[in-house]
C-alpha cells in the first residue's frame, strides 16, 4: 500500500511538472508568434 502511494504521488507530480512546462511553453510560443506580426 506504502509502494502504490509513493508511486501515486511521483506519477501526479511528473504530470503536474509536464503540464506546467506545456502549458508554459505554448505561452512562450503564442507570445513569440505575436511579436512577429507588424
Amino acid at each position: 500500500m506504502f509502494f502504490d502511494n509513493v508511486v501515486f504521488a511521483g506519477v501526479l507530480t511528473v504530470s503536474l511538472m509536464v503540464l506546467f512546462f506545456v502549458g508554459f511553453g505554448i505561452f512562450i510560443w503564442k507570445d513569440a508568434n505575436k511579436r512577429k506580426e507588424p
